[in-house]
């Protein structure tokens, strides 16, 4: 994709914490990015303290399919951002085998119909352009090994790329940064690999 020039990339990040390899892997990515000319906007979910819980008024919203309700000023201004890029990234750490609270927020409160979905017999469509490419960088404590055993692999993949991601975009692709508990060697060891990769992830966008 980055060979068709500047790519619009748009990063929503979830992290409690600075002191933590996801942040180190966003910086690397975000080199990456730098390096290839491509330009890019963050959503850092935690710093913007972004509303994950749903309100009433927007669940009545979903539940009876009403388009004609607006939708939050804090949802439409990420649905803004989607439709002024190219591209979308996830990055985010594992918990509980799926991403933060606050991203499954975020798709709860983002994805509203007639934006990213809709009803099949919905003549006006989606409003959600579209993307090129959606990528989801995920930094996990366990090893590759527990997750291949686990099947955790495939129902993440599964979960964010064939349900969330779905036909939104046209191409998308999981990376996971595995062996990241600080209980295991393999954190230090691993460390500059994890971010070599994450910075030619990103200069491959």
């Amino acid at each position: 994709m980055g060979e068709f020039g500047n790519v619009k990339v748009f990063i929503v990040y979830a992290h409690p914490s600075e002191d933590s390899l996801t942040r180190h892997v966003r910086d690397s990515f975000i080199a990456g990015l730098e390096h290839s000319g491509h330009s890019y906007l963050v959503s850092d979910l935690y710093r913007m303290n972004f509303t994950t819980d749903m309100s009433e008024e927007e669940y009545r919203r979903e539940a009876f399919y009403r388009r004609d309700l607006p939708v939050p000023g804090d949802v439409q201004a990420e649905q803004d951002k989607i439709n002024a890029s190219d591209a979308i990234v996830f990055i985010f750490p594992l918990f509980w085998s799926d991403a933060p609270a606050k991203m499954v927020g975020w798709f709860d409160r983002v994805w509203t119909y007639g934006f990213a979905y809709g009803l099949d017999t919905d003549k006006n469509g989606r409003t959600m352009k579209q993307l090129e490419k959606g990528l989801v960088l995920c930094v996990a404590g366990n090893t590759m090994e527990y997750f291949h055993e686990t099947g955790i692999l495939g129902a993440l993949e599964k979960v964010m790329l064939q349900d969330r991601l779905f036909d939104r975009v046209k191409s998308k692709e999981f990376v996971i940064f595995d062996g990241a508990s600080r209980e295991l060697e393999s954190r230090k060891s691993r460390w500059e690999d994890h971010l070599a990769r994450a910075f030619k992830t990103g200069v491959g966008i």
